[in-house]
């Protein structure tokens, strides 16, 4: 591994775990929309939506970054996840175009609000289950060369409990970080009622989602011993993501510091999952190097010309350096806008 090489790969890995951490938060925000809105008294629909309504088009803004810093970056790559990924990739793309488009639609068609609140509800619920079909299809064992042509072996992959692991642990984990943001988002607009929806909800898919994560390595030390070897080196950060987990789940149980009576701490919560799966996210990535697609390519083989990097890194810098401080600026409105946290239900 060159230290150019090096640098791709964690600029690529840092969209994938931003976008990951956004993405479950907004999908999941669209299911819990869907779920509660015949439960107009806790007003949890409402909290939904104000929440997803401003985040949906910035979330999009990092899938987009991520392919672009695949393709650039990683010619060789891309070209065999591209076409081993041709017929999931292309699904995944109708469902957000599908959402994104009845998403718009919702706030202008009112007579049809309902119907179209419930296919964004359960595209979002789907997509995050199919994105993370790119991880374990890179463990190798799912792609055959036929022809000198790079094929999925779709029988191998429905038929693969490591699979269905990483399904469940996606879904779990969508519907338990967006619980856990819509009770900090309840809690700063002193919605009390749907704080007490979304901390329930917290509180019970925590330990799902913990659950499908020790799945996921039960299973890969069967399916991707090699994996599972490597990320045994990263022990102490897979013991630490454990450790803040079991931080905000007592961060949700303790008395409110701000509010008499009020229990739980979400605000501490949210930071504290954030790192739980930054640490774990850590540990995979690291483990998976020096392959991007085992056994076929490495990130050093997949690897763009060194100078087309350079070019393109110094523009992605340039680009972050304006973008940034427009993202801190939206969520400072977004999370201590009284007049959008207060606003009462049409």
């Amino acid at each position: 591994m060159t230290a150019d090489s090096l640098l791709a790969i964690t600029v690529l890995w840092g969209f994938v775990f931003i976008y990951a951490v956004m993405a479950t938060m907004d999908f999941g925000a669209g299911f819990w929309s869907m779920i509660y809105i015949n439960k107009e008294k806790t007003n949890a629909t409402n909290i939904a939506n104000r929440y997803l309504s401003p985040t949906w088009e910035v979330t999009n803004v990092f899938i987009v970054a991520i392919v672009i810093a695949l393709v650039s970056f990683f010619p060789g790559a891309t070209f065999i996840l591209g076409t081993v990924l041709l017929l999931p990739g292309s699904f995944i793309l109708i469902l957000l175009a599908l959402r994104s488009g009845f998403l718009v639609f919702s706030h202008v068609a009112k007579d049809y609000e309902k119907s179209l609140t419930y296919v964004s509800g359960i595209s979002g619920f789907i997509i995050p289950g199919l994105l993370m079909l790119v991880l374990p299809i890179t463990h190798g064992g799912y792609i055959e060369v036929v022809n000198g042509v790079h094929q999925l072996q779709f029988e191998k992959l429905f038929t693969s409990p490591n699979i269905y692991a990483f399904i469940g642990f996606a879904i779990t984990s969508t519907l338990f970080l967006s619980s856990l943001l819509l009770a900090d988002y309840s809690n700063v607009a002193d919605e009390l009622d749907a704080y007490k929806v979304y901390r329930r909800d917290a509180l019970t898919l925590g330990p799902i989602s913990l659950i499908m994560a020790f799945l996921i390595m039960i299973t890969l030390r069967t399916e991707a011993n090699w994996l599972y070897s490597n990320m045994m080196n990263y022990l102490p950060f897979l013991i630490g993501s454990v450790i803040t987990f079991f931080i905000a789940g007592t961060a949700l149980v303790i008395p409110s510091g701000r509010h008499k009576g009020r229990i739980g701490r979400p605000r501490l919560a949210v930071i504290a999952v954030t790192i739980q799966y930054l640490l774990a996210s850590y540990a995979y990535g690291r483990a998976h190097l020096p392959y991007m697609i085992y056994p076929d390519v490495t990130i050093q083989s997949g690897f763009t010309h060194p100078n087309t990097f350079r070019a393109l890194f110094i523009t992605y810098i340039i680009g972050f350096l304006i973008l940034f401080p427009g993202f801190i600026y939206f969520w400072r409105l977004f999370m201590k806008d009284k007049r959008y946290l207060k606003q009462s239900e049409n």
